[in-house]
């Protein structure tokens, strides 16, 4: 749910820092859950591990460059995930290391935390529809092929379920997140030792 909140509501503040106001309009920029969670999504992650929120709203009539805009807006969410991701880590880490008990664990959730958010930037990161790495490929693309890429987004979607629900795709994500992880981990450790938090 931290995950999602902060990267739907990153969609949003970017997309209002470009001039839309379609997500603000709606009470979009907010990191309550409430605001983001979609029923049916909910209960897929629920009871099958995997789901989504209910989509931002983005106009991208809005943007005075409409197809970088929808980049830069989609970009957004997976690296709001990554900056959560590294604070989160900033603070496990300590209570893991320095503390035993209620705080130990405590960091090892937050922990958990921050590899999940990894996993979830780099999941949406795939160049494929309706993910956001799918709309960084936006600005490359013509008009003639922007209009196939909206008319077939619908199927793709379907076939990404299936993909995700069959674990054809774990493989690949296991693989990123544990290397980006990895880094984010040992950047934060690298930073903690140096103010001295950690001996």
């Amino acid at each position: 749910m931290l995950a999602i909140t902060f990267h739907e509501a990153a969609h949003g503040l970017v997309a209002y820092w470009l001039g839309d106001r379609t997500a603000h309009d709606q009470g979009r920029l907010t990191i309550n859950p409430i605001a983001h969670i979609d029923p049916i999504g909910l209960l897929c992650i629920l009871i099958a591990g995997f789901g989504w929120a209910k989509p931002v709203p983005v106009d991208p009539r809005n943007f005075k460059r409409p197809k970088l805009g929808m980049a830069l807006t989609a970009l957004a969410g997976p690296v709001s995930n990554l900056i959560l991701s590294f604070l989160l880590c900033l603070v496990a880490i300590p209570l893991y290391f320095n503390f035993t008990g209620v705080w130990a664990a405590l960091g090892q959730f937050l922990w958990i935390t921050a590899s999940i958010n990894t996993g979830f930037a780099i999941f949406n990161l795939l160049p494929i529809p309706p993910l956001d790495g799918s709309k960084l490929l936006i600005p490359f693309l013509s008009n003639k092929a922007l209009h196939l890429f909206y008319r077939w987004e619908d199927y793709i979607r379907f076939a990404l379920m299936a993909c995700i629900f069959l674990g054809l795709l774990d493989g690949v994500i296991g693989t990123a997140q544990s290397y980006v992880f990895g880094n984010i981990f040992a950047g934060a450790i690298r930073i903690l030792s140096a103010i001295g938090v950690l001996a």
